[in-house]
């Protein structure tokens, strides 16, 4: 079936708790297009730290990431608060007054993103607790009403039996497309917090299966592979962005979701567009996308991607909660938590029939004109983002896909 939703992307946050003691191992107002800015904004700002470490391809959810240190933000004070707040690009919208604000547009966006009921977007977070832990009334109250998060009782002790059903969770989240999330556990470990991520979507204009064929993708001078190389020729839109020498490429799913495609010219290092994408430019793009006919060319590609936060986000400045100095306490009155580990793990899948899974400035964006044909046969970045609120769900980079 050509519509069959056949792509998919999954992400997934697991936020490792270890519950001993420490010294033992403004504007009036703010939306949800505030937030997507910020988060967009976060979102580059990892980009650029995982890409500083390799040069292969890159996958993640931005939006699962940001979601769970949000819920644990509520769980936070003092400096651990401050340096959350700093790392996810949301300090500005913190308000004195409103202290559920942050964790109320997170609830707000979600809602926007899922109102139609028809876009395969599921966003699950679920409390995993030692039956022995007493976690503060009040954060259980604020995760479930901002997050509308499962909490459910393990025996961290039984660590098999606890791996087992933290698997078995997030298989039945992801329809089955994820198998094993985790596979050791910390006898230790007295809380976790475990956030996934479902999209599926068709494409608009699907490609037909039937013209694509292998074909050269160039990932540098010297490395070529051969991919399946799907064809299109439809009306589609795009822009040029002259100062930044890449062209720009909007391809819809039919729900308000689409991906955008940043392709770098031939003559344009992928690694010198890094430090240039921002949440900024990434809207005059939008702003500046015309509609055009186009034989678009494009690699069919699935990758799994899995990130160690815990050794990334300290060298962006969330320190504290990962050491002694864990200011936790709203989470519990044990002054004794502090994070442990944070993993995450992205998957996407993109064929013919879809994937399952802003202002204008002064940096030369102009409609892409001739010659009208967009040939994805070298390394490239992509993102997926809810239009209507310009929210990033998924952002990624393709160096070889053939590389899983």
């Amino acid at each position: 079936m050509l519509n069959k939703m056949k792509m998919a992307c999954f992400f997934f946050v697991a936020l490792l708790c270890f519950l001993t003691p420490i010294h033992q191992a403004e504007p009036n107002s703010a939306t949800i297009s505030d937030l997507s800015f910020k988060n967009m904004d976060f979102a580059m700002n990892l980009y650029r730290k995982i890409s500083s470490y390799h040069d292969k391809n890159i996958f993640f959810s931005p939006l699962s990431i940001s979601t769970s240190f949000a819920a644990l933000l509520m769980a936070s004070d003092g400096v651990t608060h401050k340096e959350i707040l700093k790392v996810l690009n949301l300090e500005a919208l913190e308000r004195a007054d409103q202290p559920d604000l942050i964790p109320k547009l997170f609830q707000l966006l979600h809602e926007n993103v899922t109102q139609n009921g028809s876009l395969k977007f599921d966003h699950s977070m679920a409390l995993f607790i030692q039956p022995q832990f007493i976690i503060e009334r009040e954060f259980e109250t604020k995760i479930n009403k901002f997050f509308n998060a499962d909490i459910k009782t393990v025996d961290f002790a039984d660590t098999t039996e606890s791996i087992r059903v933290i698997n078995e969770y997030i298989r039945d989240k992801t329809e089955g497309k994820i198998t094993e999330m985790i596979s050791a556990l910390d006898e230790q470990t007295k809380l976790l917090l475990m956030n996934a991520i479902f999209f599926q979507g068709a494409w608009k204009i699907p490609f037909n299966s039937n013209f694509t064929r292998n074909a050269p993708f160039y990932i540098d001078n010297y490395n070529i592979v051969q991919v399946p190389m799907m064809f299109k020729e439809d009306k589609y839109y795009t822009a040029e962005d002259v100062s930044l020498r890449a062209k720009v490429l909007k391809l819809p799913y039919q729900e308000g979701v689409s991906m955008l495609i940043l392709l770098p010219n031939p003559d344009m290092d992928y690694t010198m567009v890094d430090d240039e994408i921002t949440a900024e430019r990434f809207q005059s793009w939008i702003a500046k996308l015309r509609k055009m006919k186009v034989e678009v060319k494009m690699p069919k590609f699935n990758m799994e991607q899995s990130y160690s936060l815990h050794n990334l986000l300290p060298h962006m400045g969330m320190t504290s909660v990962f050491s002694n100095l864990s200011n936790l306490t709203k989470l519990s009155e044990d002054k004794g938590l502090k994070l442990s580990e944070v993993l995450h793990k992205a998957m996407i899948d993109v064929d013919e029939t879809g994937t399952t899974a802003a202002a204008a400035t002064t940096i030369g964006i102009i409609p892409y004109s001739l010659p009208r044909t967009f040939t994805i046969n070298r390394p490239f970045f992509f993102f997926i983002y809810h239009e209507n609120t310009n929210c990033l769900l998924f952002m990624g980079r393709v160096i070889d896909p053939t590389n899983k």
